[in-house]
């Protein structure tokens, strides 16, 4: 299969596109597998494509790129396709509109996959006749505003499948909007092997990462944090990543008198390193999506105190084997969880051990397996492929035929054998 995927900015940072990466990579193996990124804003991605994906964009913002678009009269003027109640309109204009418009027309292959609410928009608009379209939601159905749902009611429809990264919001999707003949799945994002030795439960560290937004409710965690330091004052944590609440939360540590046990690290990348140095790690969000980090930290061996938040991390979390769920907004109950595991080192390292085996099911090899079925079935139903992917698939079953029928990819640092067809 050719598959192609349409996403906001390929050369940023940030869960949706590192885990498209990771399932771009993954499908690669077996696929012809494209990245399109509607802005290109860097000369190189942050993430590695890996040898066998193309990346390409469609919209140039580097203003010392001879290339540069923002100075175009049309991308002065405001978008009419992308909806205008999504959170990324006021970055979108009639520039993109065309520009997405004329790749969508044009492009030569099997699946075309929207990364957001606002380019799904354009795929269900302006994709030719003949690819499958699939839209993927990174976000939950009830975080977008009720004009946003009307106008996703009204075009999603159009689409062949729309994928969510959790079951309890694809139950939302498919009881509040409704979407005759259009196939809704549950597809978790991927999360690969760390590549390095997992904790081994004995570093005297807490661990958090992410956005420092209000969502992500560090001041809970910091507030909690100052009742684990009345008990066991050779704890500390750690938190890494940037943003607006960081000035805000500094007060907080000071205030508290916990700048000597709990540190603001500021962005990590990698942060797999960060994460083998702790032996716990904690969430304390008022809503995930899906929970990145939570499975980041399960992979390098680290249980999880996490609030029991919509959506993700009730269904990463088995409560009580490889982490600890609690109560949203309670800072008592975050101390509690972290204290239970901190107190017992047989638990917390018996904990870290189940996590670090649990993860393995969220490894890019067993959801790229989910979307291949997938985008098969689409592919196959419809009668659909491109005349280069029909010829491919065809040289791949005279390969297929002479090696036995079948064939196997062996990732080396997973010691699994992945087994699958071509289109």
């Amino acid at each position: 299969m050719h598959i192609s995927f349409l996403i906001h900015n390929a050369y940023g940072i940030g869960g949706t596109i590192r885990t498209t990466y990771n399932l771009a990579r993954t499908l690669a193996e077996q696929h012809d597998v494209e990245i399109v990124s509607v802005f290109r804003h860097r000369d190189q991605p942050v993430f590695e494509t890996g040898p066998n994906v193309r990346l390409s964009h469609l919209v140039d913002i580097r203003k010392d790129a001879p290339t540069y678009d923002g100075d175009s009269p049309a991308h002065r003027r405001p978008a009419r396709v992308f909806p205008e109640a999504e959170g990324r309109y006021k970055q979108y204009s009639e520039l993109t509109d065309e520009r997405i418009a004329r790749h969508l027309r044009t492009v030569d292959a099997d699946v075309v996959v929207g990364t957001r609410p606002g380019i799904n928009v354009h795929i269900a608009r302006q994709a030719r006749r003949g690819p499958v379209r699939v839209g993927q939601e990174h976000l939950t159905l009830d975080s977008h505003s009720a004009e946003l749902r009307k106008e996703l009611r009204g075009l999603y429809p159009r689409l062949d499948a729309v994928t969510t990264v959790t079951e309890a919001d694809a139950t939302a999707y498919r009881g509040k909007l409704r979407l005759p003949g259009v196939r809704v799945e549950a597809v978790p994002n991927s999360v690969p092997a760390p590549g390095i030795d997992p904790a081994d439960g004995t570093g005297k560290w807490v661990v958090a990462a992410g956005r420092l937004a209000k969502v992500k409710r560090y001041d809970l965690l910091i507030r909690a944090f100052a009742t684990v330091v009345e008990q066991r004052p050779d704890w500390r944590l750690r938190i890494y990543g940037g943003g607006a609440e960081k000035d805000k939360l500094r007060r907080q540590i000071d205030g508290l008198g916990l700048y000597n046990h709990v540190f603001l690290m500021g962005p990590a990348n990698p942060i797999e390193p960060e994460w083998a140095k702790g032996s716990i790690a904690a969430v304390t969000s008022s809503l995930e999506s899906f929970g990145m980090t939570i499975v980041e930290a399960m992979r390098c061996g680290l249980p999880v105190v996490s609030t029991d938040c919509p959506h993700g991390p009730g269904e990463i979390i088995d409560n009580g084997v490889d982490g600890l769920l609690v109560p949203p907004r309670n800072a008592d109950a975050v101390a509690g969880a972290l204290l239970e595991l901190i107190n017992n080192d047989e638990k917390r390292q018996r904990m870290g051990r189940a996590a670090l085996a649990g993860a393995t099911r969220f490894d890019p090899s067993q959801v790229a397996g989910r979307y291949e079925s997938l985008f098969s079935d689409l592919v196959a139903r419809a009668g659909r492929g491109s005349a280069r992917a029909r010829l491919r698939g065809s040289l791949h079953r005279t390969r297929g035929a002479l090696l036995g029928g079948a064939y196997a990819v062996r990732d080396a640092s997973r010691g699994g054998l992945r087994k699958g067809r071509t289109a």
